[in-house]
């Protein structure tokens, strides 16, 4: 303490800046997808160094899909992360995995996709579905979004071959001929178009399901370490409202982003990232995630996935949207003046 008042007095001599003393980091386990559009905030906040403005030093730990990621709560591997709504649900359930926030809204980007030399066929009939496989990861957000589309188009789930796979090994198939109709979301669906010549049968937006991409937090962390937890929400919300207010250098981060995690993509299917994928401030957050009495716009939303994962039998019973939605940790956003402020710094810039 002595040294640091003796560095004051000095700089108060010499008319120069006090060096600030330097903030405390504290650990904290941050869980994403790869390659994946609404973890791009992690990744800009690593370029800028927004996660030591806040104290924290993060740990990632990637997954394939949801349905690991959400498993490896259990062994306490990863605090807080980014995830699908699909999966989120099934955390809840199972984990005590709470959702703090929406990472983006992926309606238009989860789709059923037909190889271009049928899409005509099928487009004109879709009763011609009947009978064939459709390739898509089960237990997904994709998988809910596909059911609705079959719905849609008067069809039910029974109607289809149903072929559990993963994103690239959906890709492989449909690339090398070995399928044709496909259940994927972006920006496996800009590599079908690219490569496959696949184009949208139908889409989640299409089909009015709402496909929210969930912020969570493991339920024994949130109550241990609260304000990390709004510290980890403020970091994310800073990378949307400064991605809106620099689209070029955003758009040259993400492409960078992706080929770290092993996917190249063209300029153009990151234009289509931007452009089909709404992100949503602090703000609007709070506003999306507050309850009336029929509850708030996100209970209604979830409260669908988790009818879809009933359904399917993945879960015995659709859990209350309350249990698991919660925006206190939004609300310590918006109640501290400097995480207020770091968190939406850019967003009428």
């Amino acid at each position: 303490m002595k040294r640091y008042l003796a560095g004051l007095a000095l700089a108060a001599a010499l008319g120069v800046a006090a060096p600030a003393p330097t903030q405390a980091q504290t650990a904290i386990g941050v869980s994403y997808q790869p390659s994946l559009y609404w973890a791009l905030p992690f990744h800009y906040a690593n370029v800028k160094g927004w996660w030591k403005d806040v104290g924290l030093t993060p740990n990632f730990t990637t997954f394939p899909a949801g349905a690991p990621q959400i498993a490896a709560s259990a062994a306490k591997s990863w605090d807080v992360g980014g995830t699908g709504s699909v999966p989120a649900v099934l955390g809840a359930v199972r984990f005590n995995i709470l959702t703090i926030g929406i990472t983006n809204d992926e309606s238009k980007t989860n789709a059923m996709m037909v190889r271009g030399d049928r899409f005509d066929t099928i487009k004109a009939n879709p009763q011609t579905l009947k009978g064939q496989r459709l390739l898509l990861t089960t237990n997904s957000t994709v998988d809910y979004a596909a059911r609705k589309c079959l719905v849609k188009m008067g069809l039910g789930a029974n109607d289809m071959q149903f072929v559990n796979l993963g994103q690239a090994q959906i890709i492989t198939a449909l690339t090398s001929n070995n399928g044709d109709i496909a259940g994927v979301w972006a920006p496996n669906t800009y590599t079908l178009e690219e490569r496959a010549n696949a184009r949208y049968l139908c889409s989640g937006a299409d089909a009015d399901a709402i496909v929210p991409g969930a912020l969570i937090v493991r339920g024994d962390f949130a109550k241990e370490r609260p304000d990390d937890v709004a510290k980890f929400l403020a970091v994310f919300l800073r990378g949307w409202s400064w991605a809106k207010a620099n689209p070029v250098e955003a758009r040259t981060l993400a492409l960078d982003f992706y080929k770290q995690g092993g996917l190249e993509v063209s300029a153009r299917a990151m234009d289509q990232e931007f452009a089909l994928r709404p992100t949503f401030g602090l703000d609007e957050q709070l506003k999306l995630m507050a309850r009336g009495a029929a509850g708030s716009t996100v209970d209604g939303w979830f409260s669908e996935i988790g009818k879809f994962i009933t359904d399917v039998g993945t879960i015995p019973a659709n859990p209350e949207a309350r249990s698991y939605l919660t925006d206190d940790f939004l609300k310590r956003v918006a109640a501290d003046p400097k995480l207020r402020t770091f968190a939406t710094e850019f967003d009428k810039k």
